[in-house]
């Protein structure tokens, strides 16, 4: 079964477009090459409008444990510190999905 990094970002409602355009052109590929994750998917959600999710897969638990733990991480963390500190709050969760169909 695969896992999943998930990333949920509550944006400063001044600097949404700013964001969208930075995540897509930087972030999201930078991420993806970074952790080796095997897709990364993103948009925005429809019940709260600020908030961003990203998706990273990975083919495993044990590779999401070890990109979520990895250098690459911590450097995409102080990169995006660096852009959206103060504007920008996130959480990350890291899940097992254990059934698809």
């Amino acid at each position: 079964m695969t896992a999943c990094l998930i990333v949920r970002a509550k944006v400063d409602p001044t600097r949404k477009n700013e964001f969208d355009v930075w995540y897509q052109k930087e972030h999201l590929p930078d991420a993806f090459n970074s952790l080796g994750a095997t897709s990364a998917k993103r948009g925005w959600s429809l019940e709260e409008p600020n908030t961003h999710v990203a998706i990273y897969e990975f083919s495993s638990i044990s590779e999401a444990t070890i990109a979520t733990n990895s250098q690459g991480i911590s450097d995409l963390i102080i990169e995006f510190d660096k852009h959206w500190d103060g504007f920008v709050t996130r959480t990350r969760e890291v899940i097992n999905l254990t059934h698809s169909m």
